[in-house]
């Protein structure tokens, strides 16, 4: 299925919208929950699927459903149509700080594998679905399990990355990264895990067990924050069950109340 031709502009430095233009009939896919605003002339329909499984029949919409519940997503897709006069916009937000990244598939050979949250949005007829990683080793200590996500079609897609993305082009050469900081790479990079050095660094580097390796020759994305990095770093500064966190009871805890007039 061709991808329809959309139009699009991004807004925002840390936490970003992007805008896409619609002409009429023209739709977009995005994940439940993403819309930020449309204007008037604009449906939603709540689907199974991408709408790439038409022609696979129920049989089809069945796969696809099974597949996007492996990752732990909705089974439904939100479809925005132009249904007006003119050219009409929706806009979809960034989860959380980060950046929005747009990426012609036709540009990367139609392939596209990327974290599985990272997925924000694209034009109709971009494929959505899942790609088993092959090696054991790399599915259980990965950091993105067993599962990634790919986009294959012919389009513009959006996804999203936390904090500073940088865009690294491998020509033979190996890469290693931190498991979590991987956004997305091309066909033709090859990824795996290794051990983060000997048993000291492992355990008392601070870098994890272990490294995520990345061969091959294409493009490959990377993140500065990591979704789940974020979330250790709230958690650890949660008050606790006593309603203290964990500042509270040194110098600087106490400066805060001071100055919040506690």
């Amino acid at each position: 299925m061709k991808s329809h031709e959309v139009d699009y502009e991004i807004f925002g430095d840390d936490m970003q919208l992007v805008e896409v233009e619609l002409d009429p009939s023209e739709s977009v896919i995005a994940e439940a929950g993403g819309m930020n605003y449309m204007e008037e002339g604009i449906e939603f329909q709540a689907k199974m699927g991408d709408g790439s499984e038409m022609d696979g029949g129920l049989l089809g919409k069945l796969a696809s459903v099974g597949k996007r519940m492996l990752t732990g997503e909705s089974i439904f897709m939100t479809h925005f149509t132009n249904r007006g006069v003119g050219k009409k916009r929706v806009a979809f937000a960034a989860p959380y700080p980060g950046k929005i990244i747009p990426i012609d598939l036709d540009d990367v050979g139609g392939k596209l594998i990327c974290q599985k949250d990272s997925f924000l949005c694209a034009a109709f007829g971009t494929r959505v679905s899942i790609a088993f990683n092959k090696r054991f080793g790399a599915g259980l200590f990965g950091g993105e399990g067993f599962i990634l996500q790919k986009l294959e079609g012919d389009g513009l897609a959006f996804i999203h990355a936390g904090g500073t993305v940088i865009q690294k082009d491998l020509r033979g050469e190996k890469l290693m990264v931190d498991t979590g900081c991987i956004v997305a790479f091309t066909e033709g990079i090859e990824y795996d895990i290794q051990r983060a050095g000997n048993l000291k660094s492992m355990f008392f580097g601070g870098e994890g067990l272990f490294l995520a390796t990345l061969r091959g020759s294409g493009r490959v994305w990377l993140q500065s924050l990591p979704f789940s990095r974020l979330a250790d770093r709230i958690l650890s500064n949660a008050p606790s069950a006593g309603g203290r966190s964990k500042g509270e009871g040194s110098v600087l805890g106490g400066l805060g109340r001071l100055i919040d007039g506690n």
